[in-house]
Formats: C-alpha cells, sequence, structure tokens
C-alpha cells in the first residue's frame, strides 16, 4: 500500500488541504528535532486550523464589501480633539456587538466619519464577527426592490444574519415616503438583534426632515439611541486638516 498515495486520498476527502500540502514537510522537521507523535500532529492540526482561520477572515472581508481599507492606527485622533481615542479602541474589541448595541457616528462632512465605521468594522470582521458595509441610499434602494418584489420579510431574515450593519452616509440623500418608512422598519426589526453603526451630517433634532413623520422619527430615535454610543465630530473638515498637517510636514 502507498502511504502517501492513501494519505492524500483521505487529506482530500477530508477536506484537509493544509495537511495535505504540510505533512510531509513537517514530518521532516518532526524527525528532525525528535518531536513525538503527538507533537507531531499538533503541529499538524495548528498548521490546519490556522489557514481556516485566515481564511474565514478573508470571506468575511470580503462579504463586508467595504469601499476602502481604514484603520484605528491611520485616524489622527489630534486633528478630531472632540473624539477619545481610548473609547474606540475599547469598542473595537467587539463588546458592543454581543450586547447588541449601536455605535452613531454625527458630524460634518470630511470629519472622519467612515473612516471611523471602517475601522470598527475592519476589527468586528478580524474579531469573528460578520460585518456589512451599505451607504443608507443603496440600502434604501434594496429595500424598495425588495417590497415591489414582495420578499421584504426575506431581505431582513438576510440582512439579521450579520452580526453588524454599517450604515454609511443617512442623510446625504433624501428618501420617498415610501423610502423612509422602509429604512424604519429595517433599523426596527435589528432593535435589540443586532447591531448597526451609523454615520451621519444630520442632528438627531434635523432627523425629522429626512424622515418625514415626527411620531416615526422619534420612535426611530428611541430605538437607534437606546443602548447606544453616540460620538460628535465637531469643527472643520478632518481631511482639510490632515492636508494642511501634512503641508506643514513637508514644508519643514
Amino acid at each position: 500500500m502507498n502511504t502517501e498515495l492513501v494519505l492524500d486520498h483521505l487529506t482530500k476527502h477530508l477536506r484537509l488541504p493544509t495537511i495535505a500540502r504540510q505533512y510531509r514537510s513537517l514530518a521532516r522537521e518532526a524527525e528532525e528535532r525528535n518531536l513525538s507523535y503527538e507533537e507531531y500532529l499538533l503541529a499538524l492540526l495548528e498548521s490546519e486550523s490556522q489557514t481556516r482561520e485566515e481564511n474565514q477572515k478573508q470571506r468575511r472581508l470580503k462579504q463586508a464589501t467595504f469601499p476602502v481599507q481604514k484603520t484605528l492606527d491611520t485616524y489622527d485622533f489630534s486633528l478630531m480633539p472632540s473624539l477619545n481615542r481610548n473609547r474606540f479602541i475599547t469598542l473595537a474589541k467587539g463588546d458592543f456587538v454581543d450586547k447588541n448595541e449601536n455605535i452613531i457616528l454625527l458630524g460634518n462632512s470630511g470629519t472622519g466619519k467612515t473612516h471611523l465605521a471602517i475601522s470598527l468594522g475592519i476589527e468586528m470582521v478580524q474579531n469573528g464577527y460578520k460585518t456589512k458595509f451599505i451607504t443608507a441610499s443603496e440600502l434604501v434602494e434594496e429595500l424598495l426592490m425588495a417590497n415591489a418584489e414582495h420578499k421584504l420579510v426575506m431581505f431582513e431574515k438576510k440582512w439579521l444574519k450579520f452580526d453588524v450593519i454599517i450604515v454609511d452616509e443617512l442623510g446625504y440623500v433624501p428618501f420617498s415616503k415610501t423610502g423612509a418608512e422602509l429604512l424604519f422598519q429595517f433599523f426596527s426589526s435589528r432593535y435589540e438583534r443586532a447591531s448597526v453603526i451609523i454615520t451621519t451630517n444630520l442632528e438627531f433634532s434635523e432627523w425629522t426632515n429626512l424622515f418625514g413623520d415626527e411620531k416615526m422619527t422619534t420612535a426611530l430615535l428611541d430605538r437607534l439611541t437606546h443602548r447606544s454610543h453616540i460620538h460628535l465630530l465637531n469643527g472643520e473638515s478632518y481631511r482639510f486638516r490632515q492636508s494642511m498637517k501634512q503641508r506643514d510636514h513637508e514644508g519643514e
């Protein structure tokens, strides 16, 4: 019996591609280091496990559909004094997801809200949470389509599979009455069941202008802000200040 052929067949049948690739080289290493059978087996299984974990992270990252890659390390908190860096480092650990809490990033255009939202989203992917990024206008468009095709319940169930949904640029594009109602229903369906991260340029007092109905807006804010982490990004454009800071450094 050809042992290698059998091992190749079994590792393929059991879907252990990393072990299939590495069992020969690790066997030689184990022999050279005089490792026990248990230590050799442990090395094989650890290698397979690490590869699977990395592959899962890559799948979650692809599934998240981030428009760009951003990290907390590349956000210059010195340009936005209203923010506490340590709070974001704590949020990056993911406890808010386990508690079904929300994060709302509120501030003027250019203050780095999307950067922070994506950074936290990438951290959630690294921590094993299913994450999805979408703009508010794209989400409303998909909701309207699902509603027209009588697939709204199926749509909401599909999105509830995500531990975290990042809804970017809420307030940048006005909604129709139906779109606003569907978005209200969408957020309500996630209330205390899963987390959302929202970026918006609108003060809470201006949300009625976006959703059109005062009672519905009040009910929505009650749900979204309950058990939420709200961060105000004040001051002039983060991008402008970052650009000026870089120019100053270049001029030194």
